[in-house]
């Protein structure tokens, strides 16, 4: 990895070294080492239930050991940075999430935002037991993105379409975050990018969206919702914001390396955590748009 930028490469690969997850740093290896993606899979299986759901704060913000929502979605996205082409397991893994998705989705085809197990365990504030569908929207995503056949995709499909072109049926930052994610990976172009132009109105001038119950001024800036180039979602944005964008994001590598995130820090354990995840998807978002090289 090297960089023409202000980015202390060699920084950010102590900090991840030092800091994160044995995931994270298979995930560094295998994006920008070549490593094999066998090395990821190896690290990810352990967050792994019986029930073939996924848990043990694979998500950061449930600490507990059970299958939750949030920790299928983690999973998917890890699978999804690797590519069903990496391994022969990985499409096994997304068949058999999916498998496990559709034995805990609403019978609107949905997905609850957090199981009911949860409450025995620590938890963000905002990871209490609720049917709320958000994360729907990004499984649906992650699971097109993959090549997934499994019946279930289609009636989160038909839940997420049901939500995006309902009148008033996206409110708040990361219902729409998601609800993105799930535009630019659904096969439907023409559909998706009306949809994407019924989003334009939610955002603020500066491309920004605020989250509901967040910290004081927290929002999700313009590539937490549009994070890669040449995706349908990018229509919301001007090339002058995004290149904007990459240069806070560059300003933000703090003096231990890594980066920080901007909601709530709310145990030891999940700030550490989440501070290997978002110092790595810096560093692939900067090299996705040129900033890093190859």
């Amino acid at each position: 990895m090297s960089t023409t930028t202000r980015i202390d490469i060699g920084a950010a690969r102590r900090f991840i070294y030092d800091d994160a997850r044995l995931l994270e740093r298979h995930r560094l290896a295998a994006l920008f080492d070549g490593a094999p993606g066998s090395r990821v899979l190896d690290a990810l299986r352990p967050y792994r239930n019986d029930d073939g759901g996924w848990g043990h704060a694979l998500e950061p913000d449930l600490r507990g050991p059970d299958s939750q929502v949030s920790g299928a979605l983690s999973a998917l996205e890890v699978l999804a940075e690797l590519g069903a082409a990496a391994d022969p397991a990985v499409a096994q893994l997304v068949t058999e999430t999916a498998d496990w998705l559709a034995s805990v989705a609403l019978p609107d085809g949905r997905v609850p935002h957090v199981l009911p197990t949860a409450a025995a365990y620590p938890a963000a504030p905002w990871m209490q037991p609720n049917e709320g569908g958000m994360l729907t929207f990004a499984i649906a995503g992650h699971l097109w993105e993959l090549g997934a056949d499994h019946p279930w995709l289609d009636a989160a499909t038909a839940w997420c379409w049901a939500q995006i072109e309902a009148e008033g049926g996206l409110v708040g930052g990361y219902p729409v975050k998601f609800a993105i994610h799930f535009l630019d990976a659904v096969p439907e172009p023409d559909r998706a990018a009306a949809a994407i132009e019924r989003i334009r109105p939610l955002l603020r001038a500066d491309g920004t969206i605020p989250v509901d119950g967040g910290q004081d001024d927290e929002k999700l800036r313009p590539l937490d919702l549009s994070g890669r180039p040449g995706a349908p979602s990018r229509a919301l944005f001007t090339a002058d914001q995004i290149s904007a964008e990459l240069d806070r994001l560059e300003s933000e590598q703090l003096d231990d390396g890594g980066w920080d995130f901007e909601f709530l820090h709310w145990s030891p354990g999940q700030a550490v955590d989440w501070r290997g995840i978002v110092t790595l998807g810096a560093l692939q978002t900067l090299r996705l748009h040129g900033r890093l090289e190859p």
